[in-house]
């Protein structure tokens, strides 16, 4: 075995692991650790960041929390990109993501205080056979592009509480105007006002408004930037395009820390995932592997880095067999109830649906790999800069903090 390959520690069930596998950490050193501590904050209790590091302040007074996630923002981006900036100045150590190291589930982790095993978004696309089979939750529609119909629709598809609800604090949610008012975004904003901004001066422009509006009362700011996860899967995670933007959100940080320079707020920074690239050579289209497509019971779901397999009754044996056969070196088949011992989806109550959403097998796919199928009527989408893995970059996310 490769010295830089991974198993599963001893008191967990003995698995495979993609070369040097970051596992997700759901104590103090991970995003989730971090959502409870906002969670702790709505409570009524002084900002304290998740770790051994002491509380920024020990004032009596309350004080304001920020809470901003740039969609995409990796850490090893971060240190490898900024050999200066207001970002890195304010840096404070690093986090890992939840898994998969992906929007659908670490965005939702965020704004309801639970783990993927427990809010089920385990990856863009999840399998739930009440809607019809393998749908995308966040733009509420199926593989293939019709949308979920039904007026109960999205309560039974996102059937738990936010961050939000019943807490001592107000919280307010800062969101791109075009995603501010979506079901998905009204479902999980559930018990905090909404305002929607336009471009990333306007989140910044929002952010010190609803802080200054707040007079001396403590309250959340919870704001969400999606342009830099977009700009890396279009470009690539290391274009020019990316680190341009880069560049300008670290500025519109730094305007932000002069806005509210001495406004008596807190402000945490982090991401949801990093990013890796898949150049095309190492993409793989199920199509071309015949044989495990035929022992499946439908589309792969999940993400194209760790992409979960509904594999027909009686062929799991033969399914792990051609896998090893046919994908050595480019991604490990692990079977979905090792991943649950192993506790990548985190702890709490499972899901109802957990155990369909995660199929039977998963395809863990090694650094730079990626798989895609295709489902008639779907319109599909080339990614240069994708997530979702175990990788290093795309699991671990900064965690930036700063007092005004």
């Amino acid at each position: 075995m490769s010295p830089s390959r991974r198993r599963a520690p001893s008191d967990r069930p003995r698995i495979e692991l993609p070369q040097n596998a970051v596992l997700p950490d759901y104590r103090d050193g991970g995003l989730f650790g971090l959502a409870r501590s906002v969670g702790t904050y709505l409570d009524g209790r002084p900002w304290h960041a998740p770790g051994p590091s002491a509380p920024l302040g020990t004032e009596s007074a309350p004080r304001k929390l920020v809470f901003i996630l740039i969609d995409g923002l990796g850490d090893m981006f971060l240190q490898r990109t900024s050999a200066s900036g207001a970002l890195l100045a304010h840096r404070t150590g690093r986090l890992t993501s939840v898994f998969p190291s992906t929007t659908a589930s670490a965005v939702t982790t965020t704004m309801t205080g639970l783990a993927p095993a427990c809010h089920g978004l385990t990856g863009w696309f999840i399998h739930d056979r009440r809607f019809g089979g393998v749908i995308a939750p966040l733009p509420a529609i199926r593989r293939g592009g019709a949308p979920l119909r039904g007026p109960l629709a999205v309560p039974r598809l996102f059937a738990y509480r936010t961050l939000f609800q019943r807490r001592k604090r107000p919280a307010i949610f800062v969101s791109p105007r075009e995603l501010a008012f979506t079901p998905y975004s009204r479902r999980h904003s559930r018990g905090a006002s909404t305002l929607g901004y336009k471009g990333l001066q306007g989140m910044i422009d929002t952010i010190a408004g609803a802080i200054r509006e707040s007079g001396s009362d403590p309250v959340l700011v919870h704001a969400y930037y999606p342009t830099f996860d977009g700009l890396s899967h279009a470009y690539g995670c290391n274009s020019k395009e990316v680190i341009t933007h880069f560049e300008r959100i670290d500025a519109a940080f730094g305007q932000l820390l002069e806005r509210l320079h001495g406004s008596g707020t807190d402000i945490v920074l982090t991401a949801d995932h990093g990013f890796i690239d898949s150049p095309p050579e190492r993409v793989i289209d199920l199509a071309t592997l015949p044989g495990l497509q035929t022992m499946l019971a439908a589309p792969l779901f999940g993400e194209r880095r760790a992409a979960f397999c509904s594999v027909r009754r009686g062929a799991e044996r033969d399914f792990e067999l051609l896998a090893r056969e046919y994908l050595t070196g480019k991604a490990i088949a692990a079977r979905s109830d090792d991943l649950i011992g192993l506790g990548v989806f985190g702890p709490g109550k499972p899901h109802r649906r957990l155990q369909e959403r995660i199929g039977t097998h998963a395809l863990l796919m090694e650094p730079g790999w990626t798989i895609r199928d295709h489902v008639p009527g779907e319109q599909e989408h080339a990614m240069i800069g994708v997530h979702g893995g175990l990788t290093p970059d795309e699991m671990w996310i900064p965690l930036i903090q700063a007092r005004c």
